[in-house]
């Protein structure tokens, strides 16, 4: 069980709380909801469940949290993390291991279990999380869905009574969703009390037993699922919608001719089979959503198409033009999933002059720049360190960055990971707008709203092949 009773927390050299008078509790075998838009109090509500904070973060706590009645004050942070297991919304920041078996092996083994006790709990846990396919592979090869899946893996390995998951649908694909809120119900069987940060609503529907939801540090709304079918909540709280349409099936495969076309595609990893054999497709102006499960190639195809990954055969064809490998970089733009990687410079402003390649800032391509970060809610941050914005706010960073460059082609993967609604829907207008420019955009996302929003057709992976004339001969003589 959690409890919260009058929580108030204030970050070292803060002078507001960031989050204020927070009192609720999670029953044993009960899963509770918190929702809200970024930067209202969630990921801090999260360190104060797990004991983070102030262990870790130190500053100032008052009131009263409890873990199955025992209350967190005079705990250790190794004595909180032993009941309170969290699975992170960045899983890459929690792996010790290398490949998958080893990272659920690890604290098993650092507990001094036998070798024989930690690998029948490593099979376990894969064949539970249906991940035996890829529990021999490195952690560097898993898509981040994968990667999530693992984190997953490796916290419920531990049986806490408690467990924490920060944004876990993020990254997951529409089965796997669903698939994790079966997973939770099963958790809830057996006793272990569940807490779900995230902005994505529809899946939790007959999951969670509670709903809060928060605003500027502070619980303004507290009830069962059905309090987030009030509009007027959800509007000004920016919440995603509890209802969404699944639009995958409906949405029109891609033309046969482009303005971006693929042909004869050849590339794989290493020794290992080949993701894609001689593939072709085509891809218009406009925005084509790129759907499949997780691990099907989705981001390895958005490498290949900016050079990032050289491909093994194949050509690229760019307004009826063979792109060289080396020129296709140039005419592109890649959002990768995690924006860290791509954050490189010393402040805001000079982060979108280097993807507009401007060394030197004069007046008029500052006032230019500006212009741009203004339209994605970013020029009062225009100083700060790339580094100290918020993941919503870096997700709008380089989003910015990689329209700057005015790109031929124009990926995005998962660029609406983490956000919550309101800024979703401002992502959503960016594409479009960049579609409206005369841009192949190519969106990779599992995110069921966004689909809806923005896509005119779809890609799906893998890329179903035609069997060779002869067969197709044959099997019509069989028919």
């Amino acid at each position: 069980m959690i409890e919260l009773k009058n929580v108030s927390y204030t970050y070292p050299f803060q002078e507001a709380p960031a989050v204020k008078n927070i009192s609720f509790t999670v029953k044993k075998g009960e899963a509770t909801l918190i929702t809200g838009a970024s930067g209202c109090g969630k990921s801090t509500l999260i360190r104060l469940v797990n004991g983070l904070c102030p262990h870790f973060f130190k500053g100032t706590l008052k009131g009263e949290i409890l873990h199955s009645g025992t209350s967190s004050k005079g705990r250790s942070l190794q004595q909180i993390s032993a009941e309170v297991g969290t699975v992170f919304q960045d899983p890459e920041l929690q792996f010790f291991a290398l490949h998958v078996d080893d990272e659920i092996a690890f604290a098993h083994e650092w507990q001094g279990k036998s070798r024989e006790e930690t690998w029948a709990v490593v099979r376990e846990t894969a064949k539970k999380l249906r991940i035996n396919p890829i529990l021999n592979a490195s952690i560097h090869d898993l898509s981040e869905g994968q990667k999530q899946k693992v984190a997953l893996g490796a916290i419920l390995s531990l049986a806490p009574s408690i467990v924490v998951l920060d944004e876990p649908s993020a990254n997951l694909d529409p089965e796997s969703t669903k698939e994790l809120a079966r997973l939770i119900e099963t958790l809830k069987e057996k006793g272990i009390t569940i807490l779900v940060v995230d902005h994505r609503l529809y899946w939790l529907k007959d999951v969670a037993d509670q709903v809060l939801v928060m605003s500027k540090g502070e619980v303004k709304a507290q009830g069962d699922f059905s309090i987030l079918q009030d509009q007027a909540l959800c509007q000004r709280c920016g919440l995603r919608k509890a209802k969404v349409t699944d639009v995958r099936n409906s949405l029109p495969n891609t033309p046969k001719t482009g303005h971006l076309e693929v042909k004869n595609l050849h590339f794989g990893y290493g020794g290992k089979e080949k993701i894609y054999n001689g593939d072709s497709f085509a891809l218009p102006k406009g925005v084509t959503g790129i759907i499949g499960d997780n691990g099907t190639g989705k981001t390895t195809l958005a490498r290949i198409l900016t050079g990032l990954s050289k491909r093994q055969g194949g050509e690229i064809v760019i307004g009826g033009e063979t792109v060289h490998p080396k020129q296709v970089l140039k005419r592109s733009s890649l959002i990768l999933q995690n924006t860290d990687h791509q954050l490189h410079m010393t402040s805001v402003l000079r982060e979108v002059a280097m993807a507009s390649g401007i060394h030197r800032l004069k007046k008029r391509e500052k006032e230019r720049l500006e212009a741009l970060l203004e339209k994605f809610g970013l020029r009062h941050l225009a100083h700060r360190h790339p580094q100290s914005l918020s993941g919503g706010e870096k997700q709008r960073l380089v989003i910015a960055c990689g329209l700057a460059r005015n790109p031929d082609i124009f990926i995005l993967d998962e660029p609406t990971s983490g956000l919550d609604g309101h800024n979703m829907k401002r992502i959503a207008t960016m594409i479009r707008e960049a579609a409206q420019q005369g841009m192949s955009v190519m969106v990779i996302t599992h995110d069921l709203e966004l689909l809806e929003l923005v896509c005119d057709v779809a890609l799906r992976l893998p890329i179903q092949r035609q069997a060779p004339a002869k067969q197709m001969v044959d099997a019509r003589c069989a028919m």
